[in-house]
């Protein structure tokens, strides 16, 4: 059975992204089929489909890094036809292929059943930058913030990550500082519940080892000197979390805000993270997160359109989540 997919493939000329017609053999080897109704378009996606460099293992390769949808065909003994799942990370649309086609190959210890209160759409839309928005909003839990903790900051704020971030700690009662570096997006973000919001500019550029007391806790998807000005900002006691890197991958900080002020830095891989984590993750996803609000922050693509939002995603021009419709 033929499929429709976008493949990047790799020659002297360099790489190339191509939307091709497969068969299913053509697929990498798995021991679940499923049908996939939506993917999306996540930060990583787009530096996989713009060059590559530190994100494609092996050519040729189908990526996208998450997907949901319906079990064709299973010899897993936990999946069966029929059944609704959803797959983060694991390294699918790195070095296995991923989401952006009609149908993926993989392991059925890299699925994750589909809790009930949630379609394929919104587990697509919730995607990886939504599954790493509630593992951070967990390792804030697990480290003891409260709403009565204080504020909590969310940098990059109106991308996915930050997006979900806002929604998820404003509905549980945490009053949220949004940062961002376009204004145009406040009204965006107050309608998602942040009740402030900070200009990226105050924290982006180099600062004091130790700043003014300003929040207990926050979600930082940026890194570099972002991070730090983050770290020297926060409370007594408080726990940072830090899941991205647009800024940069350095950290060019001192050890002040850990051993004056017992600051905690939480590292957030959703690539690795345990199924169990994963499971509880997704449990709390369809609890607390309000659907009405995930919709409002979301735009469906189809498979052509999506190198295009891959650029811009990458230009820090894409707001919210991006759903990949790979049957439109």
């Amino acid at each position: 059975m033929s499929l429709r997919a976008i493949r990047v493939n790799k020659d002297e000329q360099g790489q190339r992204v191509e939307i091709v017609t497969l068969q299913e053999s053509d697929l990498h080897e798995g021991d679940v089929t499923v049908a996939v109704d939506y993917s999306t378009v996540n930060y990583k996606d787009g530096l996989a489909l713009s060059h590559g460099k530190g994100i494609v293992r092996t050519y040729p390769l189908v990526p996208g890094i998450d997907f949901a949808g319906t079990v064709e065909s299973s010899s897993h003994a936990s999946f069966a036809p029929g059944d609704k799942v959803v797959l983060n990370g694991y390294g699918v649309g790195e070095g296995h292929d991923g989401g952006f086609a009609q149908k993926a190959r993989v392991s059925g210890d890299w699925l994750v059943p589909l809790p009930a209160g949630l379609t394929t759409r919104q587990a697509a839309a919730i995607g990886t930058a939504g599954y790493t928005a509630m593992l951070s909003v967990l390792a804030l839990e697990d480290a003891g913030l409260t709403p009565d903790s204080g504020d909590v900051l969310v940098t990059g704020a109106a991308g996915g990550v930050g997006s979900v971030a806002v929604t998820l700690l404003a509905g549980l009662g945490y009053r949220v500082l949004a940062s961002t570096g376009r204004p145009a997006e406040a009204g965006y973000l107050r309608d998602l519940g942040a009740a402030e919001i900070v200009d990226r500019a105050e924290l982006s550029a180099p600062g004091r080892p130790l700043g003014k007391e300003r929040w207990a806790g926050a979600v930082d998807a940026v890194g570099s000197h972002t991070l730090v000005n983050v770290l020297a900002g926060t409370r007594y006691g408080g726990t940072v979390t830090t899941c991205g890197l647009a800024q940069g991958v350095d950290l060019p900080g001192t050890v002040m805000p850990f051993i004056l002020r017992a600051v905690t830095l939480v590292g957030i891989d959703s690539v690795r993270a345990p199924m169990e984590r994963r499971i509880r993750a997704y449990e709390r996803l369809a609890r607390d997160l309000d659907t009405a609000r995930l919709e409002a922050m979301t735009t469906v693509v189809g498979l052509d359109e999506v190198p295009g939002v891959a650029e811009r995603i990458l230009a820090g021009q894409v707001r919210g989540r991006t759903v990949v419709d790979v049957n439109a």
